[in-house]
């Protein structure tokens, strides 16, 4: 290995360290949610957006730069709260619904503070998976908004079980959530199509390094996998279990498929035949 590649190799592994730092800790953090209830639920949730934000924050900035993470906070953040604004002052793009006061801190419009962030959170690694996934920006664009309807799957039921908002819409819902109403899910592929969209445009002002791919990949796979066991097993949700795996199915099971068949890799400096 010549003296450039040792370099470029201590690079990587410099930034997959620093990115899996605040992914350790999301993890430990999500793993105590089923253990809390009351006002210590509240803020294991509020610790979970914050530290999922973090993560894909953390990541965008060692692989790309600071500038280009603001960025990203700025477009999924931003569209997310415009979102969410409307829909509870209007009903659209989700449907009607309101948020519980006071529980996950301070709001703007009535839209608890952090819930923006969670998009971002939430987001990031789907928009990762559909990028190693999809030929090009287009494909990309729908298989990031199909994963975001699979992630809110299990999203949605967990939180409206755990009383943080609740739905006034008269449509109906998915057979086994109905009162999650239809309308939600089609409101949540528009606007993260929206929000990838528009990372679509920004992806280009700098380049991907590949480096710590392996981190968001990971969360997409324990949010996958984590939602479906907890949904399951801990948190007595069945129904949204089966939604929600099927839902984050659409990319998780093309990426284990696409890992185990090595057509695409988690590492840069490799490359695969997809």
């Amino acid at each position: 290995m010549t003296a450039l590649e040792q370099l470029r190799t201590s690079g990587i592994e410099r930034a997959t360290v620093v990115a899996a730092v605040p992914a350790v800790l999301l993890v430990l953090v999500q793993i105590a949610y089923p253990l809390a209830d009351g006002v210590g639920r509240d803020r294991v949730t509020v610790a979970v957006v914050l530290l999922s934000a973090a993560t894909a924050l953390v990541h965008a900035g060692v692989t790309r730069n600071v500038c280009w993470a603001a960025g990203v906070l700025v477009i999924v953040s931003g569209v997310g709260l415009a979102a969410e604004v409307a829909g509870t002052a209007t009903g659209i793009p989700f449907g009607g619904y309101d948020y519980a006061s006071g529980r996950l801190g301070p709001g703007v419009f009535g839209v608890p503070v952090v819930v923006p962030l969670a998009w971002t959170g939430g987001l990031y690694p789907v928009w990762v998976v559909a990028g190693m996934l999809a030929k090009g920006m287009a494909g990309r664009v729908s298989l990031t908004a199909a994963g975001a309807v699979g992630w809110d799957l299990f999203l949605d039921p967990q939180m409206v079980a755990d009383g943080q908002w609740t739905w006034r819409s008269p449509i109906p819902g998915l057979p086994g959530l109905a009162e999650i109403p239809v309308s939600n899910y089609l409101g949540w592929f528009a606007v993260a199509a929206v929000m990838a969209g528009l990372l679509a445009g920004w992806d280009r002002t700098a380049p991907d390094s590949g480096a710590a791919r392996v981190v968001p990949v990971a969360v997409f796979g324990w949010t996958w996998l984590g939602s479906t066991l907890a949904h399951a097993v801990f948190l007595g949700l069945p129904v949204s279990a089966v939604y929600g795996c099927c839902g984050l199915g659409v990319l998780g099971i093309p990426l284990v498929r696409g890992l185990r068949a090595r057509r695409i890799t988690l590492w840069p400096g490799t490359h695969g035949t997809m």
